[in-house]
C-alpha cells in the first residue's frame, strides 16, 4: 500500500473512530434506556440483562474470525459489510414489536459490529506505520472507546425522555451511512500477505463457551446454583474451554494463536481489559438501576448525574493516549487501577451512595480510571507485534473488552437480582420505599468489591507487564511470528 498524506491519514482515523463511536455508544446507550424497555416490553432482569449481553456477547465470539477474515479478503471489504448489517440492525433493533425480538435484532446488530472495531484497528496499524504516530493514533482511538463509552448514558437520557427508548437505535442509522460514503471514497484496500486459514472448530467453541458460561451466570438466580440446566452449562463451558486450548495448541493457524500470549504485555492487556470492561459493564448496569430504581430518577437525570464519569473520560482519554506515546503504558495503567479501585472501596466501606458528594466522588474517581485505561490497552496489544498480524491481535483485545463487559452485566445483574429483587422491581420514576433501598445498596456490596478487585488487578499488571522483562518477552513473541515457528512450540524447540 503506497504512503498516503497526513491529511489523508487523519481522514482514515476519523472514518475508522466514526465507526467505533457507533458500536461504543450503542452499547453503553442502552443502560439508561433499561427501565423504559422493562416497563414497555415487560422484562425481567434477567431480560435486560439479555439485551446488553445478546450484543456483547456476539461481538466477543464474532470479533477474532472478523479480523482473520478482513485480513484474508480486504479489510476496507469486510469493513464496509460490517456497517450495512449494523446499521440495518439498528433499524430493527428500533422496530421490535418485544423483547424476544429485541434480543435476536441486538445479535444482528453485533455481526455487523463484529466487522467494525478489529478491522478498523487493522486499518490504523497499516496506515500509521511510523511508531510514534502510531501510538498517538491509537491513543486518539482509545480516547473514543471512553468518551463513547461513558457520554452513553447521557446521550441515552436525552433520547429517551424526548423522543422514547427506540429513538436511541434511529441515531446509528444516518451515522452509519455516512460512514460508508466515507469509506468507500477515503479507506485504502489491504489484505495480510499471508493470511490465516478459517477455523471453524475453533470459531464454534469459543461461542459454545460463551454463550454456556454467560447463559449460567444471568440464569443461575431464577433457576437456582443447583438446577441441573445450569449445572450443564457451566459443565459444557469448562470442557468447552479446556477443549478449544487442546484444539487450538495444535493447529498450524489457530483462531486463538497461543504464539500472542508468548508477550507478558499482550496477555496484561487481555486481562487488564477484561477487567476494566467488567467493572464498567457492572458499574453502568447497577447505577442505572439504582438512580432510577431507588432514587426515582428519570432517564434524563440519571444520564446527568454519571456526566461527571463521562467528563472525567473526556479529559483523561485522549491525555493517556499522549502520555503512553511519551511515556509508554505504564502511568497510565496505574492511574487507572488506583482510581478503580477507589471507586469500589468507596461504595462498597462509605457507602458513598448514601449522599450526593459521595455519589459524585465515586462517579468522578471511575471516569477518571476508566479514561486512563483503554489507551494503553490497544496500545500494548498491537505494538511489537508484526504488522500482518495486526488485525488478530486487534481482535484479541477487543474480544477482551467484549468478554469482559458480558460478564460484568452477567455477573453484577446476578448479585442484584439474587439479593434485591424487590428494589429491582421498583417503579421507574418512583423513589424505592427506605427499606427496598436498604435492601438494593446491602445486595450491591458484593458488586462493589467485585469492582474493587478488578482495580486492583489492572493496578498489580500495570506493575508488572511493562518493564525490561515484559519488553523482552514481546520481542521473544514477535520473533516466534517471524521464525514461522508452529503454536504450542517455543524457538527453542523449534530449533532443537
Amino acid at each position: 500500500m503506497r504512503e498516503l498524506s497526513h491529511r489523508r491519514r487523519m481522514l482514515v482515523l476519523a472514518i475508522c473512530c466514526m465507526s467505533l463511536l457507533l458500536v461504543s455508544l450503542d452499547n453503553t446507550v442502552l443502560n439508561v434506556a433499561l427501565p423504559s424497555i422493562r416497563s414497555d416490553l415487560h422484562a425481567s432482569v434477567s431480560g435486560m440483562q439479555w439485551t446488553i449481553d445478546a450484543y456483547t456477547l456476539v461481538l466477543a465470539a464474532l470479533l477474532m474470525l472478523s479480523g482473520s477474515t478482513a485480513d484474508r479478503v480486504g479489510r476496507k471489504r469486510t469493513f464496509q459489510t460490517g456497517l450495512v448489517i449494523f446499521t440495518l440492525g439498528s433499524g430493527l433493533c428500533s422496530l421490535a414489536p418485544n423483547l424476544e425480538a429485541l434480543v435476536i435484532f441486538r445479535m444482528v446488530q453485533a455481526i455487523g459490529g463484529s466487522m467494525l472495531n478489529p478491522v478498523a484497528m487493522s486499518i490504523i496499524t497499516n496506515v500509521f506505520t511510523e511508531p510514534r504516530e502510531r501510538a498517538r493514533a491509537i491513543g486518539v482511538w482509545g480516547g473514543v472507546v471512553g468518551i463513547s463509552m461513558a457520554a452513553g448514558p447521557i446521550v441515552g437520557g436525552l433520547l429517551v425522555e424526548s423522543i422514547g427508548w427506540r429513538s436511541i437505535f434511529w441515531i446509528n442509522i444516518p451515522v452509519g451511512l455516512a460512514a460508508l460514503l466515507l469509506t468507500a471514497r477515503y479507506v485504502p484496500e489491504s489484505r495480510a500477505p499471508k493470511p490465516r486459514r478459517a477455523d471453524p472448530i475453533g470459531q464454534l467453541l469459543v461461542i459454545a463457551v460463551l454463550g454456556t458460561l454467560t447463559y449460567a451466570i444471568i440464569e443461575a438466580p431464577d433457576r437456582g446454583w443447583d438446577s441441573p440446566l445450569i449445572a450443564t452449562c457451566a459443565g459444557i463451558a469448562a470442557l468447552g474451554l479446556l477443549t478449544l486450548i487442546r484444539y487450538e495448541r495444535r493447529r498450524a493457524e489457530p483462531l486463538i494463536d497461543v504464539r500472542f500470549f508468548h508477550s507478558a504485555p499482550f496477555s496484561g492487556a487481555t486481562v487488564v481489559a477484561v477487567c476494566a470492561f467488567a467493572a464498567l459493564g457492572g458499574y453502568l448496569f447497577m447505577n442505572t438501576l439504582y438512580l432510577q430504581d431507588v432514587r426515582g430518577l428519570n432517564a434524563l437525570h440519571a444520564g446527568l448525574w454519571m456526566l461527571p464519569m463521562a467528563f472525567m473520560c473526556f479529559v483523561c482519554a485522549p491525555l493517556s493516549g499522549r502520555l503512553v506515546g511519551a511515556r509508554g503504558p505504564r502511568p497510565s495503567m496505574l492511574v487507572a487501577g488506583v482510581a478503580i479501585t477507589a471507586s469500589g472501596v468507596l461504595f462498597a466501606v462509605f457507602d458513598a451512595q448514601a449522599s450526593d458528594a459521595g455519589l459524585l466522588i465515586g462517579y468522578v474517581l471511575f471516569g477518571l480510571g476508566f479514561g486512563m485505561v483503554n489507551a494503553p490497552i490497544t496500545n500494548t496489544a498491537v505494538s511489537g507485534m508484526p504488522r500482518t498480524q495486526a488485525g488478530v491481535a486487534a481482535a484479541v483485545a477487543s474480544t477482551s473488552r467484549q468478554v469482559g463487559q458480558s460478564l460484568g452485566v452477567a455477573v453484577i445483574g446476578a448479585v442484584l437480582a439474587a439479593g434485591a429483587a424487590s428494589a429491582a422491581a421498583g417503579g421507574m420514576g418512583h423513589a424505592a420505599s427506605p427499606a427496598a433501598a436498604a435492601s438494593f445498596v446491602d445486595a450491591a456490596r458484593p458488586a462493589w468489591w467485585i469492582i474493587a478487585a478488578c482495580g486492583a488487578v489492572i493496578l498489580l499488571l500495570g506493575l508488572v507487564t511493562t518493564g525490561h522483562w515484559a519488553e523482552r518477552t514481546t520481542r521473544h513473541a514477535a520473533a516466534l511470528f517471524e521464525e514461522g515457528v508452529p503454536t504450542g512450540q517455543t524457538s527453542a524447540n523449534a530449533k532443537a
